[in-house]
């Protein structure tokens, strides 16, 4: 194997530097046959990882894919309904088909044919709601797969793929604002729609090709049973599209799940995480916000030690009751709200009030077990002044 993967780095260097493909293909035609989606993969990961800079193999990645192209189209993407692959498959079939049908659509468009188009508007809404509604095909690609394949010592090839994600993402949204209220703006903006649409066609073309043939198969090659069931329930996380298909099944799982592991000694097991101490305690006081706990016995059990808190805290009272912490006049707010929270009548609750000229947000949000068993308030405090002042974007980070 290891034999192998420097050939196939010999192969994607060559092409880098410009050899031609059809040579290249009858110098390692009988490599090239055996090929795998992994060994690819692998292979790309380590020459990223000796300086080829990984925009390079972005760039390039169309070339020696087509290279591998006949050994990696023989592998078929066998998966039953519900899979997570298929479900991604099936999501690739309908997004490319209805790019197809918007680039073609818009370019039967004519300039200045109000008549005419207002026959094609509401085709043309169905079409970009279908991609304003798929965003959550891309985040469970970024969020569950991704990290699977990551764990497996496989990084680069997912994040050019997020990187594509982010290129279709800007397309759909030049999209979304030429086509406006899918009114005259359409009209206005025709050309430029006419190229963002056939744009958008090819990105979606090459870029589910890519995680097909790669991605997809190297998933369903190296991940076990037990891991499909965990990127099952982190799927289901995330949520769908509302035209994903497959969903009422569910792909079977022949390996026992493994048990979770106890916490290393000083970790907190968080579900979602294993924090330290004095990790998480450093967490919980780097927020912008200041939070207190306050039990299922209405006495204070925690409050974070930001540099800089809105109202001031000792440690004194911790184990004090919170009506204690309250002036008189309004304790009976206080008790209304621990009330409502134990009789599940309410979630939450919120203020907002002016102090020393700064506009503070107060929010209490009633804490429950997954059994929807009453643990406790949490009161969040945060200093929203220059929060109410932002406006437009921010995308790049300023100078230090």
């Amino acid at each position: 194997m290891s034999d192998k993967k420097e050939v196939l780095k010999e192969i994607i260097k060559k092409l880098h530097d410009g050899a031609d493909s059809e040579e290249i293909k009858n110098q390692f035609r009988e490599i090239l046959k055996q090929t795998t989606a992994v060994e690819i993969s692998m292979a790309e990961e380590e020459l990223i990882a000796e300086g080829l800079p990984k925009e390079q193999i972005q760039k390039l990645c169309d070339v020696h894919l087509a290279i591998f192209r006949e050994s990696i189209e023989q592998k078929q993407l066998d998966v039953p309904s519900g899979h997570p692959i298929y479900i991604l498959k099936g999501e690739h079939n309908i997004l490319l088909s209805a790019a197809e049908q918007l680039r073609d659509l818009v370019s039967t468009i004519r300039p200045g044919d109000k008549e005419g188009f207002s026959e094609k508007a509401s085709e043309l809404r169905r079409l970009v709601k279908m991609f304003k509604n798929s965003s959550n095909h891309y985040l469970r690609e970024e969020n569950v797969l991704f990290p699977y394949l990551e764990k497996h010592g496989i990084t680069q090839p997912p994040a050019i793929m997020w990187s594509e994600h982010d290129q279709i993402r800007e397309t759909e949204s030049e999209i979304y604002r030429l086509a406006g209220d899918y009114g005259e703006q359409v009209l206005e903006n025709l050309e430029s729609l006419k190229e963002n649409t056939a744009t958008l066609a090819r990105l979606l073309s090459d870029h589910f090709y890519k995680e097909t043939n790669v991605l997809f198969q190297t998933s369903l090659r190296i991940f076990s049973n037990t891991e499909w069931s965990e990127i099952v329930s982190g799927f289901d996380e995330v949520g769908y599209c509302p035209f994903s298909p497959g969903l009422p099944a569910r792909a079977p799982v022949t390996e026992a799940p493994t048990k979770a592991s106890a916490p290393e000694e000083g970790l907190i097991d968080l579900g979602a995480g294993r924090l330290r101490v004095d990790v998480l305690r450093a967490v919980l006081n780097t927020l912008p916000i200041d939070i207190t706990f306050v039990d299922a016995n209405d006495e204070v059990a925690y409050f974070s030690e930001s540099p800089e808190r809105i109202f001031v805290r000792s440690r004194a009272v911790v184990g004090r009751s919170v009506q204690l912490c309250h002036p008189q006049k309004s304790v009976h707010v206080v008790n209304r709200i621990l009330k409502d929270f134990r009789e599940g009548k309410r979630n939450m609750a919120e203020f907002w009030i002016n102090v020393a000229g700064q506009l503070i947000h107060i929010r209490y949000f009633a804490v429950r077990s997954e059994t929807n068993q009453y643990l406790g308030c949490l009161e969040v405090s945060q200093n929203i002044t220059d929060i109410k002042k932002i406006e437009g974007e921010k995308r790049l980070l300023d100078d230090v």
